[in-house]
């Protein structure tokens, strides 16, 4: 049995580099996965990235598996998908999903990873981490049917948003974003696009997720009066301007938060974490959501990966890494 790995580490202000490390040897309880691939979770890794954590965040954005500290030298990550090659035998030779860092090899508890369902491809179950956080972020928004949603930015966790309400009976979505290319995307998920000059208004609904402060102040004009934005960008240590005149008071428009760090005061009474990780898995057996993903990136191009995302190069909406 291998006792080390190569791993991603943020090691400075936009640098980053793969690293040997050590392994500990599973314990009856844990598994050993063997990674196929894993994901970027462009926003909050390109933040990582730059050092952009405030200090007041840095315990409450710890990933799961995270090694060193914030601002660095830190090895995060949490897409990952990997074959289990030592552990219980329900697990033995399951394709598992895991909240880890970017990594070739690595060993956790087995109650930390889900099984992939069989339908699900693992370049498509690394999905699993953005649909989980679409499915929190309905939890707390709660449309009706009917309703008119606009879903402002197009990139993972916004295009699984629009994803999920294409289902809604009933409601009018559009997926709204300022790259034109996103909207082969948008119409392979079956859901209408625009860019922002050409949205829909009157919206009862609109989630935004483009972490600007140009989406946002659209997000809050596509609203009809005492309309709601769910708010699920999170911007770090960048400061927001976010425009309360007008008629923000008068139209007594809303905007609220959404974090998938807890599961939705709606259903946190009824449904765990893990309740939570397996229905993200069960929705991706629709294979429209292979439309987010992009060709893969050998794993030790990582670093060279890192600088071109934070420099705003265009990648499709998840970025993905291969192993081997």
């Amino acid at each position: 049995m291998e006792h080390r790995a190569r791993a991603f580490w943020v090691t400075g202000p936009g640098r980053g580099e793969v690293r040997d490390v050590a392994l500990a040897a599973p314990g009856p309880d844990d598994v050993l996965v063997r990674t196929l691939t894993s994901g970027v979770s462009r926003g909050t890794e390109t933040l990582v990235f730059r050092g952009g954590v405030p200090k007041s965040q840095r315990a409450v954005m710890r990933a799961p598996f995270q090694d060193g500290e914030f601002p660095w030298p830190v090895k995060y990550g949490y897409l990952a998908v990997g074959v289990v090659e030592h552990g219980p035998r329900e697990l033995l030779g399951r394709t598992v999903f895991g909240l880890h860092p970017h990594q070739t090899r690595w060993v956790v508890p087995a109650s930390a990873v889900v099984a992939v369902p069989d339908g699900v491809p693992p370049a498509r179950a690394v999905l699993a981490g953005a649909v989980e956080t679409a499915v929190n972020a309905l939890w707390d928004a709660a449309p009706l049917v009917g309703d008119r949603v606009a879903v402002v930015g197009a990139g993972m966790v916004g295009s699984c948003v629009a994803a999920l309400l294409a289902r809604f009976p009933g409601v009018r979505v559009e997926l709204v974003d300022l790259d034109p290319a996103r909207a082969a995307v948008a119409d392979a998920l079956g859901v209408p696009f625009a860019a922002p000059a050409d949205a829909a208004g009157e919206c009862d609904l609109v989630v935004h997720a483009s972490a600007s402060d140009a989406g946002l102040a659209r997000s809050l004009e596509l609203l009809a009066a005492e309309g709601e934005v769910i708010e699920l960008s999170w911007y770090g240590d960048r400061a927001v301007t976010v425009p309360l005149g007008a008629g923000f008071h008068s139209r007594r428009l809303s905007i609220r938060s959404s974090q998938v760090g807890a599961v939705a005061p709606a259903r946190r009474g009824r449904r765990s974490h893990a309740d939570r990780l397996a229905l993200a898995l069960r929705l991706l057996a629709d294979d429209r959501f292979d439309a987010l993903l992009g060709a893969a990136v050998p794993f030790e191009e990582l670093p060279d990966l890192m600088t071109r995302l934070a420099a705003g190069e265009p990648f499709a909406p998840c970025v993905r890494v291969s192993y081997g």
